[in-house]
């Protein structure tokens, strides 16, 4: 994470390629130790023991045994100073009692006990945590959690999918106000245990019921007048549901949004409902979805692998940029869809795979983006590792900060463009400059001279 008064010295500190001298000057000074523990791998135990000197306990904190040699770990569990030796220990220990996840090696380092037996600890908050972080938990774990006292530990043990609940437990948590809302959107369901779950009259169970993809048509026609727009929009979703009657429920919920509803909107944009039924649909019930009013239908065809030529192409040239994108993740895309599908709208970061990293993309063409006039597109030139230093220089002049980062981030930046960098306005920029390792030793040396350290 950059520090916003002294990037510099934080990108510096994260720099791969600055010498383990550099890294203990920088321990010295504030915004060193703030991008310390940013650096990938083990730390040298000369950083750490300097981290320990200047920032005592709080840098401790920040120091999970993962970076650490063993003599380093020996060495902060013998400190004669109980503000370092026990720092790491009760900073886990309080992020468990306030049931913010660290991950299972947190666990098993603070409390010295595998995961096993922590999911039996007399703690409810540690078992709590076990069943939140031990995500490959063994069925006997999770069989244990799931019958725990706690109602805390039994709603973190059915947060995720995995490890799932075993078919004996279904009715179990089912029945279960503590763990209704997580299961009920994956569980299949009785009517009884369906008209239980609806009576209880808790949203948040009420919208994981609508989710359900083994809801049966009775089921779905009983959620379709619900006065909630979330469950209308999942009904409208549902392979029970009809062309007709799915019309009509997003119209009225777009009448809605229209109208200024907030939850129309979420119910719209931001649910988590898709109808992930059509994936596994026959061929040719899935081509009928090719004329679909409604985006989303055409964006799940658009993910199958075994469509016709023709339908690709439609996809290819769909009004819903979207949908475009979801057919040009198949494996086989024309060349040219790919870079005019890039060309017109970039390459978003919740698209994944990205369409450069695509086997079919011509990377070739990549150093002819520099010049278009979407910024969003010019920042995929950068992904030739060996643009010029011309282009490089260009594109570090932009007006967009995220595309000067970009820049500054560029395996073959030159010094020159470098040094400008570090002087830049944008905090963000100056601390990717100091981090990349085609920074001079000489500048890392004025940098931290420059600073005093």
């Amino acid at each position: 994470m950059v520090h916003l008064k002294q990037p510099q010295l934080s990108g510096l500190a994260r720099n791969p390629a600055a010498p383990t001298g550099m890294l203990v000057r920088l321990a010295a000074h504030t915004a060193g130790r703030h991008g310390l523990p940013m650096r990938e791998g083990q730390l040298p135990d000369a950083v750490v023991e300097a981290l320990l000197i200047h920032g005592r306990g709080e840098a401790a904190i920040r120091l999970p045994a993962r970076r650490l040699s063993r003599a380093m770990r020996r060495r902060i569990a013998e400190h004669p100073d109980p503000s370092i030796r026990d720092a790491r220990a009760d900073f886990v220990r309080s992020m468990v009692a306030g049931g913010v996840g660290l991950g299972v090696d947190a666990l098993v380092e603070t409390y010295g006990r595998p995961p096993a037996e922590l999911a039996a600890d007399p703690d409810p908050s540690v078992r709590a945590a076990i069943a939140r972080d031990w995500h490959d938990r063994p069925p006997a774990v999770q069989e244990m959690l799931l019958d725990d006292p706690d109602p805390d530990v039994r709603a973190a043990a059915t947060r995720a999918e995995h490890p799932g609940i075993p078919d004996e437990f279904h009715e179990h948590c089912l029945a279960d106000p503590a763990v209704q809302a997580n299961i009920a959107d994956r569980l299949p369901l009785t009517t009884a245990q369906f008209d239980r779950l609806l009576a209880t009259g808790d949203t948040s169970v009420l919208h994981a019921v609508a989710g359900n993809p083994y809801l049966t048509a009775a089921m779905v026609a009983r959620l379709q007048d619900s006065e909630d727009a979330s469950v209308r929009v999942a009904v409208a979703y549902s392979r029970h549901t009809t062309p007709e009657n799915r019309d009509r429920l997003l119209a009225r919920v777009a009448a809605e949004h229209a109208a200024g509803s907030i939850d129309a909107e979420v119910a719209l944009h931001w649910s988590p409902y898709r109808p992930a039924w059509l994936r596994d649909a026959p061929l040719a019930e899935r081509l009928t979805y090719l004329n679909c009013p409604h985006a989303v239908f055409r964006r799940t065809l658009a993910e199958s692998a075994d469509l016709p030529e023709e339908a690709w192409k439609r996809l290819d040239d769909d009004p819903d940029v979207s949908v475009r994108y979801a057919a040009a993740l198949r494996p086989d895309t024309p060349a040219e869809v790919l870079l005019r599908l890039i060309r017109e709208h970039g390459d978003p970061s919740a698209c994944r795979p990205r369409l450069v990293e695509h086997p079919g993309f011509p990377r070739q063409e990549l150093r002819g983006l520099v010049d278009e006039p979407d910024p969003r597109v010019r920042l995929l030139a950068l992904e030739d590792p060996q643009l010029p230093a011309t282009e490089l220089s260009r594109l570090g002049e932009s007006e967009e900060t995220y595309l000067r980062a970009a820049v500054a981030r560029h395996p073959h930046v030159s010094a020159a463009l470098l040094d400008r960098l570090l002087a830049d306005p944008d905090p963000d920029v100056v601390d990717h400059a100091a981090a990349n390792p085609a920074l001079p030793t000489a500048r890392m040396d004025r940098i931290a001279a420059e600073a005093g350290i």
